[in-house]
């Protein structure tokens, strides 16, 4: 009777534990936020242009951008929204190139164009208050140097503000440049920034959209996001104490003024594809730093695991933060629970069915993000084109996960910095430390071996 309950509850627990809990926490919500998004496109409402266009401040943080800024001042030149009403304000980090000759050429080639130069401190959150103190005008609009915006992102981004008084901040879709990544001459560097473009695509169109919808948007895109003047001067402004000045400013809104913060799912800026692996490791770590950073800003009273599913604060920290370490675990025991009588046919056969899991929701999402690129034929046409590596994006994301992991632990005995370790010089610095323990060993053991050798003599 033991041995057929055993026979019975161990496949039980192992399937509760690989199939149920990815499916209630993952792939369920999933499925949920599709349908969410499925409804929200047939309710879509026809918004109103104003009579006159209001008068907006562009801030564009500038650092070593003199190989991009012209193309970023160029896609705005060529924006439908009239020069007359933006003023853009150029925030110089200490940036150590020529991107003032940069910015010369450009108040040459685009003389209509009001643009102003600002040298600000080190730090792009100071140089966003710079720029802020010094601007005028009903919205305010941060755009980074190192992408350019389609044309009709910026007049989008007001039309959304002008006819959803409820919200008080927006961020923009942030999509990956295509031209760029078919540059890349080898097939497996294309292909890793595919992937990059349906990770960004997907996290954009469907998961910020599907948070804006019901209310619960974790963090705006410093790359691109917009404000009401009205509510960011009565803000704390940036926060100059995190590296994720965006996530602080978005708590600010959310918990602070009490606002709706929400995207506008066709204000598109694109940006340039990934350097490398090195530089994925180092943004998604210090993406994955700066949320515990700001997290611990606010008051830590309200933390309620109850409030999972109404606190984004507290679903990210779960999900992202404490369910990291009893995933590794589960990831790691696949060895021990084949040596404990789990067949390898069972163990690859579930791991099989949740990465399914996986690729339906992929899906599900790419369904979705090609729907609302019907107004930008020519990048729907590319992310069509990337239907097959939709299939690889839970493979993708398996690896970033293990990235934020380490970001998890990195960010608990290392002071907080923009820049971070890559990770070759992360294995470099564990292959020294684990070269220096051996060490300490083999001189142990040699220690150890002469004492045994000295006694054996002194009984001789």
């Amino acid at each position: 009777m033991n041995q057929f309950m055993t026979h019975i509850l161990n496949p039980f627990f192992y399937w509760l534990a690989w199939i149920i809990i990815p499916l209630l926490v993952e792939v369920l919500p999933s499925i949920g936020s599709f349908f969410v998004l499925l409804h929200q496109k047939h309710k879509k409402s026809k918004m109103e242009r104003p009579a006159i266009w209001p008068d907006i401040v562009l801030i564009i943080p500038v650092y070593n951008s003199e190989d991009s800024l012209e193309e970023c001042l160029e896609s705005i030149n060529k924006s439908d929204y009239p020069n007359e009403h933006m003023e853009i304000y150029l925030v110089n980090n200490m940036s150590q190139d020529k991107s003032f000759d940069a910015f010369a050429r450009a108040q040459e080639q685009f003389p209509t164009l009001r643009m102003n130069w600002l040298n600000s401190g080190q730090g792009k959150s100071r140089a966003l208050n710079l720029a802020i103190y010094n601007s005028k005008g009903t919205y305010l609009i941060n755009i980074d140097s190192d992408g350019y915006l389609e044309r009709y992102a910026i007049s989008n981004m007001v039309l959304y503000l002008e006819n959803h008084r409820e919200y008080t901040c927006l961020t923009g879709s942030i999509l990956i440049r295509p031209d760029k990544i078919e540059k890349y001459k080898s097939f497996k560097s294309r292909l890793f920034r595919r992937i990059e473009f349906c990770e960004y695509a997907q996290a954009f169109l469907a998961g910020r959209n599907f948070d804006s919808e019901t209310n619960s948007m974790y963090t705006l895109s410093g790359a691109f996001s917009a404000f009401r003047m009205s509510s960011i001067r009565k803000s704390h402004l940036y926060n100059t104490e995190t590296i994720s000045e965006d996530t602080e400013i978005t708590f600010q809104m959310r918990y602070i003024q009490k606002q709706k913060v929400g995207i506008c799912v066709d204000a598109i800026y694109f940006t340039d594809p990934i350097e490398g692996v090195n530089k994925l490791y180092t943004q998604r770590q210090r993406w994955q730093r700066g949320s515990l950073e700001v997290a611990r800003l606010y008051p830590q009273s309200k933390l309620w695991p109850w409030r999972f599913a109404t606190d984004t604060n507290i679903h990210t920290l779960l999900f992202d933060h404490t369910f990291a370490f009893p995933r590794m675990i589960w990831y790691l025991a696949l060895i021990v629970l084949m040596a404990y009588g789990y067949s390898s046919t069972t163990v690859l056969l579930s791991m099989g069915a949740i990465f399914a899991f996986y690729i339906v929701c992929g899906y599900m999402y790419f369904y979705i993000g090609q729907y609302l690129l019907k107004p930008f034929p020519d990048v729907r046409s590319y992310y069509l084109r990337q239907w097959a590596v939709v299939a690889l994006l839970p493979f993708y994301n398996f690896v970033v996960f293990f990235i934020r992991l380490a970001g998890i632990i990195n960010s608990i005995n290392t002071k907080s910095s923009w820049k971070t370790d890559t990770l070759t010089r992360e294995f470099e610095k564990f292959r020294l430390a684990a070269r220096e323990q051996l060490g300490k060993i083999s001189d142990f053991i040699k220690r150890f071996r002469e004492l045994v050798n000295n006694e054996e003599e002194y009984y001789e």
